[in-house]
């Protein structure tokens, strides 16, 4: 078995396209690939804040004072349309001559004068999807509520001091029980557990189709079933091939973020990166190295059967790439909201250990749960095992 293993490991590491996906993606391409998203990310909403919209006020006479806070207001640009009801403004907005319009009632001071609530209308594209045109909307309306208010006790006999009070009898504070580990855990274990796990199952992807598929297209497989050893140690050593480059590109690529997210931290004088490094233990990191063990090895096996049932490389792509699917919707339910770790979610295969990662980031995992996630995840490694074993047995498998 491992004079196949060694002799497959030295294989894939000769092969150009082997060293590009398992060490060149995790080291360089993928932490690239998330700075240039962030960043990205980080100028359009830079961009959005920044950004001037241009405004119309039907009935401005009616709020003086709000009108004048608007105009003069950084991200607000005044216009002048014709448009006055609600269906012109809307079709100003559609052709891209205004960005926002606010209707104010015609009797809006009436209204106010005799104690009575007002409706405004304000009509704006909300598809956007980083809406901080109303954000400073609400900024310019609170200044003029919070002056209404106070005219309003004015005209009451009531005390303004008192306003807080009134408007909200009621105030809530918050206080957070949970650490500051707890509540980075929080924010990064979900995304950490689907980047490790994805990746594992990315790592094992290629290898799995060449030393299957690809060893019937070059015609080598016949070279190997004639040797002086038995099929069960022959696929063992395959499965073992995967197992350490699926195990390889997850280390590799989490070493590689850490890294840089070290080196971009240290850059930017922030203390946010080296929070997170420093909150997670040694033996939680050993923990969740053990968890991918078995998770490699499920996707070690599946994806070995699967190649050696494929006549072809091109044909096991196809099988695999809807395989990937499958391996993301368990990740999507462990990263739902309420989703928590329990006796029943820990026989859930691959959202089990999602969730085990994301406690364990969190520093909160009970380490009975981790023992019945790990049991589970190597009974189910250990039946794919047998099953790609007996598999590969199978003479109308081989050379179908």
């Amino acid at each position: 078995m491992w004079q196949v293993y060694f002799k497959e490991l030295l294989e894939l590491v000769r092969d150009k396209k082997t060293l590009i996906f398992v060490i060149l993606l995790p080291i360089f391409i993928f932490p690239m690939l998330f700075g240039i998203v962030g960043s990205v990310m980080a100028f359009t909403a830079n961009k959005a804040k920044q950004q001037e919209h241009r405004y119309v006020i039907v009935n401005k006479e009616q709020a003086p004072e709000f009108a004048e806070a608007l105009f003069y207001h950084k991200n607000f640009k005044q216009m002048e349309v014709s448009a006055t009801t609600e269906a012109q403004l809307i079709e100003a907005i559609k052709q891209d001559k205004i960005d926002v319009a606010v209707i104010i009632p015609a009797d809006n001071s009436k209204k106010q004068n005799q104690l009575e609530q007002v409706d405004w209308k304000i009509i704006y594209n909300q598809s956007s999807q980083y809406d901080f045109m109303f954000n400073y909307f609400n900024e310019v309306l609170q200044g003029y509520t919070e002056d209404l208010q106070k005219r309003s006790l004015k005209q009451l006999d009531l005390d303004e001091r008192a306003l807080p009070a009134i408007i909200k009898p009621v105030k809530v504070v918050k206080v957070d029980s949970a650490d500051k580990r707890e509540n980075v855990g929080e924010k990064i274990g979900a995304i950490l557990a689907y980047a490790l796990i994805l990746l594992c199952f990315s790592g094992a992807a290629y290898p799995a189709v060449d030393i299957g598929a690809g060893e019937k297209e070059r015609g080598t497989l016949e070279t190997l079933l004639i040797c002086p050893i038995s099929r069960t140690a022959l696929v063992l050593g395959k499965f073992m091939t995967i197992l350490t480059t699926a195990l390889l590109t997850a280390l590799i690529t989490v070493a590689s973020l850490g890294l840089w997210g070290m080196v971009i931290g240290g850059l930017s004088k922030t203390d946010a990166v080296v929070d997170i490094v420093q909150s997670i233990a040694v033996s939680d990191l050993m923990l969740m190295f053990l968890l991918l063990l078995p998770t490699s090895a499920m996707f070690a096996a599946l994806l070995l059967a699967i190649s050696i049932y494929a006549r072809t490389f091109k044909e096991a792509q196809n099988y695999i790439s809807p395989l990937t699917i499958i391996v993301l919707m368990p990740l999507m339910v462990a990263m739902a909201p309420g989703i928590e770790l329990t006796a029943s979610t820990a026989l859930v295969p691959i959202t089990n250990i999602a969730l085990a990662i994301k406690e364990l980031m969190k520093g909160t995992a009970e380490l009975s749960l981790i023992c019945l996630i790990f049991a589970s995840s190597v009974a189910i490694a250990a039946a794919l095992i047998a099953f790609c074993v007996h598999w590969f047995q199978q003479e109308k498998v081989l050379f179908r």
